[in-house]
């Protein structure tokens, strides 16, 4: 069967394909470890999930209007503006199922094909995948360990031209947890507004950051509220990862736009879930400040633990779930050293290439899971890295 070049590049996630394998381990009988998939081990918020079960009941179950309920607009509007204390009005901020309709559909409204667009390397798969479907020309910019996996800001400046229509940010990172620092932002903002293109920011993570640390957000810089593009959600907050909740803020003629591929490709976000969001929203926010603390321990337990592993050097991210360490000691690649360990310690996690080139070199792990487990996998890749 031929398909259409557009979709001729897709592959599937990582992630989901160790899991796959995972599975089949532990159907044949063996106990694994998982550190692959970046999904919270906390269930959604009682306070939250009782809100969307009362909408179901009460009938909350039907069409609304694709770019989410104005309600839920309006609340979402008024707490992203706060936490990053620029002014955001409801007719800029668009509802979806998930966060990457909003990765997707403004990049299939700006980006034309032949255009250039940079983004993080490692990063999540999807951008490479988004920009090429959009007929774009994706240009990875290398995040280095030395930079605590900021960009490395000569390399982008070689790379930004007048063809770069959007420049991709994640901060903190998806895999690396990294947090971009204001003053790199500064600097990506001038050449943005510079040659006058594009900037995302895929924000999923701002609220789980470590050390009293903050993730400064570009879009509230002097000059770019009118060229950027924020992608946020409920996943990994509010532990709402099956839920499909995510939302876009961008100007007011964007948002219109994607208000229309929503239209003509999902309709609209599930009714119900929107209630829940709303309710994650304006509800108590202690749980999410005694999740990202629980993350705090498990992430210096394993940061400590993998450290103690011969051959593996590891940072201490500033954000996200998610540890990168650094694995050249071992003298084995990124996919053969997660398959071995995998294989013959019981323990899953992605190799770091799955991100992209320059994540070769490197594994990542997501410690969303308890402090036991954590040390039981630590002990597992021990002994298993031992051996060799």
């Amino acid at each position: 069967m031929t398909f259409t070049q557009r979709t001729a590049h897709l592959k599937p996630e990582g992630a989901y394909q160790v899991l796959a394998r995972a599975n089949q381990l532990e159907a044949a009988g063996r106990d694994i470890v998982h550190f692959e998939i970046g999904q919270p081990d906390y269930p959604t918020f009682e306070n939250v999930s009782q809100a969307g079960i009362e909408a179901i009941r009460t009938g909350k179950t039907r069409y609304t209007p694709p770019a989410g309920m104005p309600s839920l607009r309006e609340v979402l509007a008024e707490d992203s503006g706060k936490r990053r204390g620029i002014e955001i009005h409801s007719d800029e901020v668009v509802v979806s199922p998930g966060g990457k309709p909003n990765l997707f559909f403004p990049t299939l409204a700006l980006v034309e094909p032949g255009d250039e667009v940079i983004y993080p390397n490692p990063g999540f798969p999807t951008y490479e995948a988004m920009i090429k479907v959009a007929g774009g020309v994706p240009v990875p910019v290398p995040l280095l360990e030395q930079n605590q996996f900021s960009f490395d800001l000569d390399i982008f400046d070689g790379l930004i031209n007048k063809r770069t229509k959007m420049i991709i940010l994640n901060s903190p990172s998806n895999p690396t947890g990294g947090v971009i620092p204001a003053t790199d932002l500064e600097h990506i903002a001038a050449k943005a507004q510079e040659i006058d293109c594009w900037v995302m920011t895929d924000e999923l993570y701002t609220r789980i950051v470590y050390d009293g640390l903050e993730a400064p957000s570009i879009a509230s810089l002097p000059g770019m509220r009118g060229r950027t593009i924020i992608v946020d959600g409920f996943s990994k907050t509010y532990s709402m990862t099956g839920w499909r909740l995510g939302y876009g803020i961008m100007p007011k003629s964007l948002a219109e736009r994607v208000d229309l591929l929503l239209t003509h490709s999902v309709g609209s976000t599930a009714h119900f879930t929107q209630f829940a969001g709303l309710e994650a929203i304006t509800g108590p926010q202690g749980r999410v400040d005694e999740m990202v603390a629980e993350y705090q321990r498990r992430r210096n337990v394993i940061v400590d633990g993998l450290n103690q592993i011969p051959g593996f050097t590891c940072q201490k991210p500033q954000g996200a779930f998610y540890v990168f360490p650094n694995i050249a000691g071992t003298g084995m690649g990124s996919t053969e050293l997660a398959n071995f360990i995998l294989e013959k310690a019981g323990v899953a996690l992605l190799p770091g290439n799955s991100f992209g080139e320059y994540g070769e070199g490197y594994l990542r792990l997501s410690y969303a899971n308890s402090i036991e487990n954590i040390y039981k996998g630590l002990e597992r890749i021990r002994a298993a890295i031992q051996e060799i």
